[in-house]
């Protein structure tokens, strides 16, 4: 679902409507629940087409298309961690998540199962795989490629019998609405750099960098901390437009791989939506969420996975072919 709408409050607001009440009616432990659908609805903002990517190519002036096959492999390895802790649970705390019974299991056979994940699975990831596809490939710029997706998003909703006018109306509206909030954000982001710039501000962080031990890596790590922090009171525009440009230049002036940097930036950018008090995933799912969960079972739920995507960025930090390879394997 992420990949399909790159979108986080669409994504974690359906899963929470659609599976929180059958997790808690099947006894799982509400922290893990909504820790599991917070977390996982987040994904969309690292596993491409990604809004985060899109935003640091043109902030770093990379390709999106390299942005975006960079991203893929720590995306399903962060994804991969979740699936890894959660049948751990299952292993070691079966209490946490009780398996189906049985008799339920009974009731669906296996050919019935698989004719559903060719009805309903197959179509969306058709549609992930020709727009991803026709960009890393270099077939199609990244606005031609969406505006196939547009398309494809349209034929598949007409498939399944949903498709109306008031879908597309609303659909188009919304889309206006974040174009334009995004925009309007980019030009002050401007406005912000242009004074910053003009009262010397770039030079004063980076004598500020001379004094941060380790070197290069010393200052990776501290531009790492300073977003983790920031992601707690502001959202991963405002990080992108105005906080990482005034670290830039230093990076670019010790040699730094751009796409490396943008991946572990993306990656960091994960958090954000997963820390309060301004956590973006925490206040869609509290908003659908069932009276008997409460926001101190949201906020217990999603420290585990906060703790697994900083263990994400470490890794991506100390093998950075996890998202160099990719890239180069394709000739970007």
């Amino acid at each position: 679902m992420g990949a399909t709408t790159g979108i986080v409050g669409a994504t974690v607001v359906t899963l929470g409507l659609l599976t929180l009440p059958t997790l808690l009616r099947r006894g799982y432990d509400k922290g893990l629940a909504c820790g599991t659908i917070c977390a996982s609805g987040t994904l969309g903002q690292i596993i491409p087409p990604s809004l985060i990517l899109i935003l640091l190519a043109d902030i770093l002036n990379e390709s999106v298309g390299t942005l975006f096959a960079a991203a893929m492999i720590p995306g399903l390895m962060l994804a991969g961690i979740y699936v890894v802790y959660i049948l751990g649970l299952g292993v070691f705390r079966p209490d946490l998540v009780p398996a189906m019974a049985q008799e339920e299991r009974d009731l669906v056979s296996r050919r019935q199962l698989f004719g559903k994940i060719v009805r309903v699975v197959l179509p969306p990831i058709a549609l992930v795989g020709a727009v991803l596809g026709s960009i890393i490939a270099g077939v199609a710029a990244p606005t031609e490629a969406a505006s196939m997706g547009a398309l494809g998003a349209i034929f598949v909703t007409g498939l399944g019998g949903r498709m109306s006018w008031a879908v597309l109306r609303d659909t188009t509206y919304a889309t206006t609405r974040i174009t334009a909030m995004m925009m309007f954000i980019l030009i002050c982001a401007q406005a912000f750099s242009l004074a910053f710039r003009g009262l010397q501000g770039e030079r004063l962080v980076q004598d500020f960098f001379a004094f941060v031990p380790g070197g290069t890596s010393g200052a990776i790590w501290f531009l790492m901390f300073i977003i983790f922090i920031l992601g707690f009171f502001i959202e991963w525009i405002e990080i992108s437009y105005i906080a990482v440009p005034l670290f830039l230049p230093v990076f670019i002036a010790a040699g730094v791989d751009m796409v490396w940097l943008a991946t572990l930036i993306c990656v960091n950018l994960q958090t954000s939506f997963l820390t309060p008090p301004f956590g973006w995933a925490l206040f869609f799912l509290r908003g659908v969420a069932p009276p008997e969960v409460t926001t101190g079972d949201i906020y217990r739920g999603i420290i585990p996975f906060v703790c697994m995507q900083v263990i994400a960025l470490v890794l991506c930090f100390m093998f950075p072919q996890l998202a160099l390879w990719l890239p180069k394997a394709i000739g970007w």
